[in-house]
This record gives C-alpha cells, sequence and structure tokens, in this order.
C-alpha cells in the first residue's frame, strides 16, 4: 500500500515563483501561506539585471542607496514614495538583486552566481513579495509574513521583503506590520512601495526612511519609453512622457497605436493653407469620422492636440524653439508663430477642452468630433 506524502509545511510554500518572462517583462507571483498567488505589478526588466548604473534619473536616490550599501549601513525599512509608474518597483528590484547575489564584488548584480540565478528565476527563497490581494493587503497577508519572518533567511544572508501599494493596507493590517517594524527580525530588510505617503499611518512612516522619487524629466522618460516601445520614433515617446507627467510607467499603458498617427494626419491638416474652404470642410468631416471611430483613444488624441497646441503656444513666446517641444519641425514651429498668434492659439486650446467636456457628458461623438476638426482648420 503506498504510504501517503506528508502535507508540505505551509511556510516553506512562500516562494516567489517565475510566471512569464520576455525581452522586457518579468512578472512574479508570490504564494503566501498556501494561499493562491497574488500577481505583482510587471516590472521592466531586462533578460539580464540591469545595473545601477544603467537605471536612469531618481540620482539623488540612487546615490544615497549606493552609499549606504556599500558602508553596510542600510536601515530596517524604506519606504518608496512617489507617481505610480515612475520606476520605484525597479530601483526596489534592482536594489534586492544586489543584496541577494553571493559575489560581493561590486554592488552590481554578477548575474551568475546561484542567489542571482535564484532571484532571476523568481524562485528566490529569501525575496518576499507582497502585494493587494483584490483592492487592500489584509491582515491575513501580514499575518503570514510574521509566520515566515519566524524563521532565519534560507541563503544564511539577508533577507528581502517587498511590499507593494503599501498606501492599499487595512488598518489591521497597517497595525500588524507596525510590530514588524517596531521590533525586526535580524537580517530581513523591509522595501515598501507607495504611490502616496499620506493614507499610511504615521507610527509607520516614522520606522522607514522616506525616500521621495520625483517624475523623469521629460527626455529622461522619452528614453526610457523608447527603449521599452521601440517602434515609437523620439516625437511620439517624447509626447508620451509629456502626458504621462515624467513618469514611463505610466505611458506604456497608454494605447497609442491607431492614435498617434491620426494626431500626424491632423496635425498635418491644421497646417495645410493651400486647400479650399469646400476641400477643407471635407478634410475636417474626413479626420472627424476617423476620430469618432477611435475605440478608447479618443481622450488621448485630444491630450495629444492640447499639448501640441500648448507647445505652439510656448513657442510663439520665444525666439529660439524650446528643446523638448511637441512640435515636430523647427520650421512648423516659424509656421505657427506666423500663422496664429497667440489669441488664435488659445481659440484652439478652448475648442479642445470643449470637445473634451461634451464628450464627457456624452454628447454625440461624431458631432463633437466634426465641430472641433471645422475649428482646428479652419482660419
Amino acid at each position: 500500500m503506498p504510504t501517503k506524502k506528508a502535507a508540505e509545511p505551509r511556510w516553506t510554500q512562500n516562494v516567489a515563483t517565475s510566471f512569464r518572462r520576455s525581452s522586457a517583462y518579468c512578472t512574479h507571483f508570490l504564494l503566501v501561506g498556501g494561499a493562491h498567488p497574488a500577481k505583482t505589478e510587471t516590472w521592466h526588466l531586462r533578460p539580464d539585471f540591469m545595473l545601477f548604473s544603467e537605471i536612469r534619473g531618481h540620482s539623488r536616490v540612487l546615490q544615497l542607496l549606493i552609499r549606504v550599501m556599500r558602508t553596510d549601513r542600510l536601515a530596517h525599512a524604506y519606504l518608496f514614495s512617489g507617481p505610480d509608474g515612475i520606476g520605484k518597483a525597479t530601483v526596489a528590484g534592482e536594489m534586492a538583486a544586489s543584496l541577494l547575489c553571493t559575489e560581493k564584488s561590486s554592488l552590481d548584480p554578477c548575474g551568475h552566481c546561484p542567489g542571482c540565478r535564484q532571484y532571476d528565476s523568481g524562485n528566490h527563497p529569501d525575496f518576499l513579495h507582497v502585494q493587494p490581494d483584490g483592492v487592500s493587503i489584509k491582515i491575513d497577508q501580514i499575518r503570514n509574513l510574521k509566520k515566515q519572518l519566524a524563521f532565519s533567511p534560507f541563503a544564511g544572508g539577508i533577507r528581502v521583503i517587498l511590499i507593494e501599494e503599501a498606501q492599499t493596507m487595512r488598518r489591521e493590517a497597517a497595525n500588524s506590520l507596525l510590530k514588524l517594524l517596531e521590533e525586526p527580525p535580524p537580517d530581513n530588510l523591509f522595501l515598501l512601495i507607495a504611490a502616496d505617503a499620506e493614507p499610511i499611518l504615521p507610527t509607520i512612516l516614522s520606522r522607514c526612511q522616506v525616500l521621495a522619487f520625483a517624475p523623469l524629466a521629460d527626455d529622461i522618460a522619452a528614453e526610457i519609453i523608447g527603449i521599452y516601445s521601440p517602434e515609437l520614433d523620439g516625437q511620439a515617446s517624447l509626447m508620451l512622457a509629456k502626458l504621462s507627467g515624467g513618469c514611463p510607467g505610466r505611458a506604456l499603458t497608454m494605447d497609442a497605436g491607431d492614435v498617434l498617427p491620426l494626431r500626424d494626419q491632423v496635425v498635418a491638416a491644421v497646417f495645410e493653407s493651400r486647400w479650399s474652404t469646400p476641400r477643407a470642410v471635407e478634410e475636417a468631416l474626413f479626420l472627424a469620422r476617423e476620430m469618432a471611430g477611435l475605440n478608447n483613444g479618443l481622450d488621448l488624441l485630444l491630450d495629444l492636440l492640447r499639448l501640441f497646441f500648448k507647445d505652439g503656444m510656448l513657442e510663439s513666446l520665444q525666439v529660439k524653439p524650446q528643446p523638448q517641444s511637441t512640435v515636430d519641425d523647427p520650421k512648423d514651429s516659424l509656421l505657427l508663430r506666423e500663422r496664429w498668434n497667440l489669441s488664435q492659439l488659445s481659440d484652439k486650446m478652448r475648442a479642445i477642452d470643449a470637445a473634451g467636456k461634451a464628450l464627457a457628458r456624452n454628447c454625440n461623438r461624431a458631432l463633437v468630433c466634426e465641430v472641433l476638426m471645422l475649428d482646428l482648420i479652419g482660419n
């Protein structure tokens, strides 16, 4: 008679397992206390390890982290605070990779030691990842985390606990985590990530070293967007960088596939001055039909057009073109200044704003787009 296999201890199931890897993305799951896997934020990682020196922007934060890691003066808990899509998870992931690397020749992970291979495959036993179960982090998740931390790190070095969207913790979960932060187990590092530090209990904030991440400069954000969306040209990457407020992760979620070509068509029509009135009306109505046919991209298109005319207004106030303008060609900058004054450009901005408000009131899409295009193309 076959012997019954002994049940696996709950704490041994706390392993981050790799779900999917590609050249640009790595998605992980964490099995916590035998619960169903909870999907984590998608990290934008290369197939091999990204080096600290290759992370763009956030120089103040990186300098601080590099200094404390080199001098072995890590705090027991850090809170990375800043807008979504700004790179907080990327920095936290690279910090974890560096700390779990067993080759300590430099801060950059070597990528080939057992620790690096385990982390890169999503199977490192000393990397624990907690993310909201649904809309919030619940008390049971923190209780399961406590059970895991009752044991020393498996590899004998340091254990890294990454808690994403920490601002979603319910009060009882936050109070439970507070006890861990007040008396942290040895050889454990807590990395909390939050879009906003305000909802987090002040007592937790006081026990973490808070590092604020600021939006990236437009050119840096555009460069990052271009790396992960090589099908976009530099101008398109810059427009998305501006729209996302310097948050490349947020820009990469924008569905701009059908929107960007239509934006170029609209801009070309706006600059056209040789059309007769009947031809201009015909083109305006054609582009309006194309705009109305966009499923979920019409709001994005309006944002892109608003950004274009806004930069056009700024160009008209300066002698030299702005280096980070979304006006595609320096000749177009001159044409903008020659064709419209500030008042006329402002009228076009108001037309775009009026279209957005009309769409928000569920007005007829086709009619709204027709009125808008006639206003933009008309002289």
